[in-house]
């Protein structure tokens, strides 16, 4: 599962752009009980069709997505009514591997370069083909703190904001009662913590609780 920076042109200039996107395959592990990722082909130019054309089969939590409030909110909005600017505009990486919980005295530089998204690395699931078997958490006064900084989105490299076995999701809710966004499973690695340009759009999926995104990073200033 490939986590790359690559650079592009860009009108001009050499732009890098990090893809933080996960690949999506049969080899991406899927949250245990939930629809894997299947790419099925329906039609081959190598059998004689006119065309290729497949279809898909998979959890809109697949990968590198986006939960709608409506995924931990019975009345809470679906995917195709957020605003899309949420979803676009700077963003600040920060390194909180090893943390857990993830604590304010862990973002305090956000008190003095408040930043509207934050990306979070915690390094705790190296390996996507395997759904994890634990994962580092905020500690429940972090969303008030983010609110407070004028934070509308958290990226998260991990399947969920919350532990795995939770049924109550109180970070989610948490969060959503702040007005911050989610964003989950996003491929960090290789990423340098910095300011950015975030791009993570939602597939418009009208009354769906969650959307896949292709996220990636412009380096600030390019």
């Amino acid at each position: 599962m490939p986590q790359n920076a690559s650079t592009l042109s860009d009108p001009g200039n050499r732009v890098q752009i990090y893809d933080i996107t996960l690949p999506l395959d049969r080899t991406l592990a899927c949250w245990p009980g939930d629809t894997p990722y299947r790419y099925r082909p329906q039609l081959r130019m190598q059998e004689g069709a006119s065309i290729n054309l497949g279809a898909l089969e998979m959890s809109v939590h697949s990968g590198t997505h986006i939960d709608a409030p409506y995924h931990y909110l019975a009345d809470g909005a679906t995917i195709e009514a957020l605003d899309p600017a949420i979803f676009l505009g700077p963003a600040r990486l920060l390194d909180v591997t090893g943390r857990n919980p993830i604590r304010i005295t862990d973002l305090q530089a956000l008190r003095e370069r408040p930043a509207p998204r934050i990306l979070l690395r915690t390094g705790a699931w190296p390996d996507p083909t395997r759904f994890p078997e634990a994962i580092p958490v905020m500690d429940e006064q972090v969303p008030g703190f983010l609110r407070e900084c004028g934070v509308i989105l958290v990226g998260i490299d991990l399947p969920s904001v919350d532990v795995l076995d939770s049924k109550t999701l109180p970070i989610h809710h948490l969060l959503g009662a702040c007005g911050i966004h989610i964003l989950e499973s996003l491929a960090l690695r290789h990423v340098p913590e910095g300011d950015y340009e975030l791009i993570a759009l939602p597939l418009r999926l009208v009354g769906a609780d969650g959307a896949p995104v292709r996220a990636v990073l412009r380096a600030a200033g390019q």
